[in-house]
């Protein structure tokens, strides 16, 4: 009985430490970006097409073909791919991140509603957290050697919503939000 009061104390702990931290998130103060057209095109899917090859079976492979290799060797080879990996996803990450508080701010600032976009930029979150979600559970299936890593859903939802962006913000258009 007394472990089960301390066990729910605690949920109810983690539970309150965790919902403080979202409403801190979201009354941050006002935020200002950089939204111009040059900005947006920066924010390239091509930026993350080295990511496409970096988990690629073809170096294993190749590498499995060298003189000296040994397990331990391609035991390195791919903990280090995963570290770059993991690099990249952080960048797409922010990037994404960007890109859906720019749209936000563009619709909070809008003298037209637009219940489009903000379900098409909910659509969009939620296809790239899933997405984010599934890429690292099979990354630690691949330092493992056991399956590949696809990103197409998640650089697909990021480019949808860039390509939104880019339409919302003209091309002549310097100004920020």
């Amino acid at each position: 009985m007394d472990l089960l009061i301390v066990l729910s104390v605690v949920v109810v702990g983690f539970g309150l430490v965790g919902f403080s931290l979202l409403l801190r998130k979201l009354a941050g103060g006002p935020q200002t970006l950089p939204v111009t057209a040059e900005w947006i095109d920066e924010l390239s899917v091509e930026r993350y097409r080295p990511m496409l090859r970096l988990l690629s079976e073809d170096d294993l492979r190749f590498l499995a073909a060298q003189p000296g290799y040994t397990p331990a060797v391609a035991r390195r080879f791919r903990a280090q791919r995963c570290q770059i990996f993991r690099g990249y996803l952080r960048w797409l990450q922010t990037d994404f991140d960007r890109v859906c508080t720019a749209l936000r701010l563009l619709m909070l600032h809008s003298q037209h509603d637009r219940p489009d976009l903000a379900a098409i930029l909910l659509k969009q979150r939620v296809t790239f957290t899933v997405g984010m979600l599934h890429i690292h559970v099979r990354l630690v299936m691949y330092r493992w050697g056991l399956s590949g890593v696809d990103v197409e859903s998640v650089m697909s939802a990021f480019d949808s919503l860039r390509v939104e962006l880019r339409h919302m913000v003209p091309a002549a258009s310097g100004a920020q939000i």
